[in-house]
């Protein structure tokens, strides 16, 4: 007859055969690789994109000694990706394999009066060649995944000439960049549309029209962030109207 208590006993001190713990051992240090190389790959990607997106925005003021700030302007602009516009002059752009033209070497007496800047990897530090162009008149950031509330705040200089922002699309701009555009006092149009990070965009563009009164603000609705939801509606407690 089969001994119930001593089947359990025999199955509870089972050993775990030597081929199942070595196929364990070789399936834990896979998954451990595995895991870690994945890791190491996201860190070293992002370390590489970082790295590139630095150079970049690297210092090209040792431009400004041979060909002048605007032409030193003008190159980081178009190494970039961008456009610029020299006064009374066309539209320079690069081509799709990023080749455009040296003819604007010829300007080195020539101001900058507009950059068509979306899409490029500006940053803070790259902005110290932008900010090369003392007589900017326009300038589009649109979608510039790196141009955040710090690098508002060192447009600073531009206050004189600049009439035209567009920061429409900007990840990181937040209200608190926004804030930092009190010092453009001379900007005559303001795009702050679809800007993920600001909370109330409505709100916001009371806000930055009364702190730029002379400005035209556009692509928000005023009303957006300001509706009341139905929770939030007044209720109406008067007596109906007998019929």
């Amino acid at each position: 007859m089969w001994n119930g208590t001593r089947g359990i006993h025999r199955l509870g001190g089972a050993v775990v055969p030597e081929g199942n713990q070595k196929k364990e051992r070789k399936m834990l240090q896979f998954l451990n690789n595995h895991f870690y190389d994945v890791e190491a790959l996201r860190g070293y990607l992002l370390q590489r994109e970082m790295s590139k997106v630095h150079l970049k925005n690297r210092s090209f003021t040792w431009l400004e000694e041979q060909h002048g700030p605007y032409s030193a302007g003008a190159f980081f602009i178009l190494k970039q990706g961008g456009a610029v516009k020299f006064r009374d002059k066309e539209w320079i752009r690069p081509d799709k394999y990023g080749h455009f033209s040296p003819e604007f070497w010829n300007f080195r007496e020539v101001p900058v009066e507009a950059v068509d800047a979306s899409d490029c990897e500006i940053n803070y530090e790259g902005l110290d060649n932008l900010l090369l162009l003392k007589e900017l008149q326009s300038l589009s950031l649109q979608r510039c995944p790196h141009v955040d509330d710090w690098c508002l705040s060192r447009l600073y200089p531009l206050a004189d000439s600049l009439q035209e922002l567009s920061l429409a699309g900007c990840p990181r701009v937040s209200e608190r960049g926004l804030a930092c555009l009190h010092h453009l006092q001379n900007l005559r149009r303001l795009d702050i549309s679809d800007l993920p990070a600001v909370s109330n965009p409505g709100l916001t563009q009371i806000l930055v029209e009364e702190m730029l009164p002379n400005c035209q603000v556009v692509g928000v609705d005023w009303a957006e962030g300001l509706k009341l939801g139905p929770e939030e509606q007044p209720q109406d407690t008067a007596s109906p109207v007998p019929a």
